[in-house]
C-alpha cells in the first residue's frame, strides 16, 4: 500500500486535485489521502497569523467534494480516503460510505476518537508521531479487540523531517506493542530510500506527502515528493519488499543447478 498524501496541497482547486490524483496514479500510488475538517471548529493559534487559516478554508471539503475526489481516484484505479480530527468528521465520513479512516498523529492521544474510529470503520490507520510511550500503550489497549484491519504507522511529526531523526528502530517496539497490526511508515523526509529501508523492519504501508509543484502555497507543498520522486520511492520500496520476503531456510529453485551440478566439481574433499 503506497499512499500519496495530497492532503490540502490542492488548495480547494478541484482541477488541481484531479491532476494530482492522476499524477499519483502514474507515479505508482495505490491510494490517495486527503484531510477532512471544519474550519469553524479550529481553535485560535499561530495559523491565524501565518495564512494557514485561509488555506484551511480554501481546502475545506464538503459532501460533494468528498464524493468527487473519491470518484476521480476510482477512475484512476486508486482509493481515496481521509484523515479526521473530530467526532463530527468521523461520523460524516462514515455516513458517506467511507470504510477506511486515518487517525493523524495530532490525535494519537485522543482515545475516544480512536475508539469511535474502531467502531465505525473496517480499516483504521493510526499515525504514531508526537506521542509518548504511555500514550502508545493506551492506544494499544484500545485496539486490542479490534476485528478489522489495523495499520500502525511509525512517524516523526517534523515537517520536513531530517533523515537522521527518523528512528526506524522504533518499528521494532511498535511491532511488539501492536502484534496484530500491519506496520506502516508515515515519512516526512524527502528521501526515496528510507521507505525501502523500512521494509526490512516489516513495513508494508508507506505514506508520503505528494505534490506536482513545490511552488504551490502552503508548507506541505514545499517538502512533498514530486511525481518522479514518488515513482523512484515506489520502485525502491517494492523492490525492497520482494528482497525482504522470507523464503525459508532451504535452497531456492534457482539454486538447484548449483546444488546438483557444481558441488565437488573440482574434486575437493
Amino acid at each position: 500500500m503506497l499512499i500519496a498524501e495530497i492532503g490540502w496541497n490542492f488548495m480547494g482547486d478541484m482541477e488541481l486535485a484531479d491532476s494530482m490524483i492522476r499524477a499519483a496514479s502514474e507515479a505508482g500510488a495505490t491510494d490517495v489521502k486527503f484531510q477532512y475538517w471544519r474550519e469553524d471548529l479550529l481553535r485560535a493559534g499561530p495559523w491565524d497569523d501565518d495564512g494557514r487559516r485561509e488555506i484551511y478554508k480554501s481546502a475545506q471539503l464538503d459532501d460533494g467534494l468528498i464524493l468527487k475526489l473519491s470518484s476521480i481516484a476510482k477512475d484512476c484505479g486508486l482509493r481515496a480516503f481521509y484523515s479526521a480530527f473530530s467526532k463530527e468528521g468521523l461520523l460524516k465520513l462514515h455516513s458517506l460510505g467511507q470504510t477506511v479512516i486515518k487517525v493523524p498523529s495530532h490525535e494519537i492521544y485522543n482515545i475516544e476518537l480512536i475508539e469511535l474510529s474502531l467502531s465505525l470503520f473496517d480499516k483504521v490507520i493510526i499515525s504514531t508521531g508526537a506521542c509518548n510511550e504511555n500514550e502508545l500503550i493506551s492506544v494499544a489497549k484500545a485496539c486490542a479487540s479490534f476485528s478489522g484491519e489495523l495499520v500502525v504507522m511509525h512517524c516523526v511529526s517534523s515537517y520536513p523531517c531530517a533523515p537522521e531523526i527518523m528512528n526506524l528502530s522504533r518499528l521494532n517496539s511498535l511491532k511488539a506493542l501492536f502484534p496484530n497490526a500491519v506496520l506502516g511508515l508515515s515519512d516526512h523526509t524527502s528521501s526515496a530510500l528510507i521507505p525501502a529501508i523500512s521494509a526490512a523492519f516489516g513495513v508494508k504501508v508507506v505514506e508520503k506527502h505528494f505534490t506536482t509543484d513545490h511552488d504551490l502555497p502552503g508548507r506541505d507543498n514545499k517538502f512533498a515528493l514530486l511525481p518522479s520522486e514518488f515513482r523512484e520511492m515506489a520502485l525502491n520500496f517494492n523492490m525492497a519488499l520482494q528482497a525482504c520476503t522470507y523464503r525459508g531456510m532451504n535452497a531456492q529453485d534457482s539454486e538447484q543447478d548449483i546444488m546438483q551440478n557444481y558441488r565437488g566439481r573440482w574434486g575437493g574433499i
